[in-house]
């Protein structure tokens, strides 16, 4: 059992104002793995107190020794190697190998990127006769999601430490010890007290009070429209900065010189990496109308090659949902697209066969999906695809942008000139052509319902200033 009901504020782990725990449960198993602090306002009130201190001092560093802070991170992070795997293995449900190839990694990334961006960053600008300078925006309210227990905190951490802001930081109730150890790994590398604060707990009662409080300037938050919205309701009477990371529906488009055995492989993987719980998976494909019958044959060929099991086995390709209620809605899902007329290819309701525990969903693809059914438009969050038929790239191209979503979308063919076309005009905010691999200095954020602002890199920095125009600057 991991009992960790201590909150980090002011450079310690102290005791939360309140009594009340959460459990976590491993699901997996669906045994309970441990527990945390079930935070209150008033320990999110002496978080943001102690970040408020703190920036006077932090936001006056140098470049060099934030660089040399974020490098520091990254080494003890690697350092804490085994610990993360570990315990994201158990807390989110993802196969080892997933945790560590790209759980751990990615999170690792974010800092190592950060530190290089920082080297080179303009802070300050001269243009015409003014002076511009980028100022650390302040006490900055990190909100993140369950389903990538370091990435998406991580990206904000990095981001936030290389502009000079100081944090207070809730994490998904869901996998909180994944955050835990990020702490520990910034008490040991010595952030200064009050730069980063962690307050564990719901986000009715901590994410309420980090997005309602006078003292907090910005709030960067990853996770599902209606909670972003309500987040830009509460940050609208201090006028407070708001950056999203949210929900999406992307397409993945085929193109009819496409490889079919490649175009399956990706689709499938699409789907079953993190057991679809990816904001930016390509959950809509879209193929050529007569490609289609080829492509579900190839597809039902190779899904043996994504093995769904026990997260502690190498072998495993995609492990449980993340919770019962998660697993739940994935099951309504499926079924609401039987109900709507969508034919099952592979999968369907219920546990994988032989599987009697743990929030397992089955691999499912859905053909004869009209573009206007549930299941194609809004975000399943599990391992569910809709195969959607077109006529000609115009059409795809319609489809694909048919969404109230523009996080992502995926490609894959040879013809060069419709590659650059679809890339051109399908509107969301990374677009991934043949498996290009990710580029950690790109910016990462989505067009329409899936978000403001952008995470990653240089673009990530800049979401945590304010420019300041001085205009008559002596020289």
């Amino acid at each position: 059992m991991l009992n960790h009901t201590k909150q980090y504020i002011n450079g310690e782990w102290v005791d939360s104002t309140g009594s009340d725990t959460i459990e976590v449960v491993n699901p997996a198993t669906e045994e309970v793995m441990g527990k945390i602090s079930a935070g209150t306002e008033e320990d999110v009130n002496r978080a943001v107190r102690a970040a408020k201190e703190a920036f006077h001092s932090f936001s006056q560093t140098s470049i060099d020794e934030r660089v040399k802070l974020l490098e520091d991170i990254a080494k003890e992070y690697e350092n804490r190697k085994d610990d993360l795997v570990k315990v994201m293995t158990e807390e989110l449900g993802a196969p080892i190998t997933k945790s560590e190839e790209i759980h751990y990694q990615m999170g690792l990334s974010h800092f190592k990127q950060a530190a290089e961006e920082l080297k080179t960053f303009k802070f300050t600008e001269k243009r015409e006769s003014s002076y511009i300078q980028k100022e650390p925006i302040g006490v900055a309210g990190l909100i993140t999601p369950w389903n990538f227990p370091t990435n998406q905190i991580s990206t904000k951490l990095a981001s936030a430490l290389a502009a000079g802001s100081t944090l207070v930081v809730k994490p998904a109730s869901q996998t909180p010890f994944a955050s835990i150890i990020l702490a520990e790994i910034f008490d040991k590398v010595g952030v200064p007290k009050g730069v980063f604060n962690l307050v564990n707990g719901s986000g009715s009662t901590v994410g309420e009070a980090i997005s309602t409080h006078p003292d907090v300037a910005l709030i960067s938050f990853t996770g599902s429209g209606p909670v972003g919205s309500s987040l830009m309701k509460n940050a609208a009477d201090g006028i407070k900065n708001v950056s999203l990371e949210l929900g999406g529906k992307s397409p993945l488009i085929i193109l009819k010189d496409a490889d079919v055995k490649v175009a399956a492989k990706t689709a499938l993987s699409q789907i079953a990496t993190n057991t679809g719980q990816v904001c930016s998976a390509g959950t809509r494909v879209i193929v050529p109308k007569e490609m289609h019958d080829d492509f579900i044959e190839v597809m039902k060929e190779l899904v043996t090659e994504f093995p769904v099991g026990d997260p502690q086995d190498k072998n495993t390709f995609m492990g449980p949902q993340v919770s019962k209620d998660q697993w739940e809605t994935v099951q309504s899902y499926i079924k609401k697209g039987q109900e709507e007329g969508a034919t099952l290819a592979i999968g369907g309701p219920g546990r994988p066969d032989g599987m009697d525990k743990g929030f397992y969903s089955q691999i499912t693809v859905f053909t004869d999906v009209q573009n206007d059914m549930t299941i194609a438009q809004e975000e399943i969050f599990g391992p569910v695809m809709s195969v959607i038929t077109y006529n000609d790239i115009d059409e795809a191209i319609e489809i694909a942008n048919d969404t109230i979503y523009g996080l992502a979308a995926y490609i894959i063919g040879n013809d060069k000139e419709e590659l650059k076309k679809v890339a051109l005009h399908v509107k969301a905010g990374q677009i991934t052509i043949n498996n290009s691999e990710v580029d950690m200095s790109a910016p990462f954020g989505g067009f329409k319902q899936s978000g403001i602002g952008r995470e990653w890199g240089d673009y990530g920095i800049e979401e945590f200033l304010e420019p300041k125009t001085i205009m008559g600057m002596p020289s």
